[in-house]
């Protein structure tokens, strides 16, 4: 039997995840408890991609806060 894996390094790679499944529910390729329990695992995704993105933003408002004290003590 082939492994399936869904892409889910990003939001948009989450969003096309979802429609796929979305679409795989309708064809009747899966029935709808697995959709669900695929969609929890799209969302636990996508809250730590958030998670991950707001760290990024975090930082590097910290190191341009950073930057800027040491310019201003020149």
């Amino acid at each position: 039997m082939e492994r399936k894996r869904l892409k889910m390094s990003s939001s948009r790679e989450v969003r096309r995840t979802i429609n796929r499944i979305n679409n795989m529910l309708l064809n009747g390729d899966i029935d709808a408890k697995t959709a669900n329990a695929l969609i929890y695992g799209c969302n636990a995704a996508l809250g730590a991609i958030r998670v991950d993105e707001q760290q990024a933003k975090i930082d590097e408002l910290e190191r341009l806060v950073k930057e800027m004290e040491a310019n201003d003590h020149r």
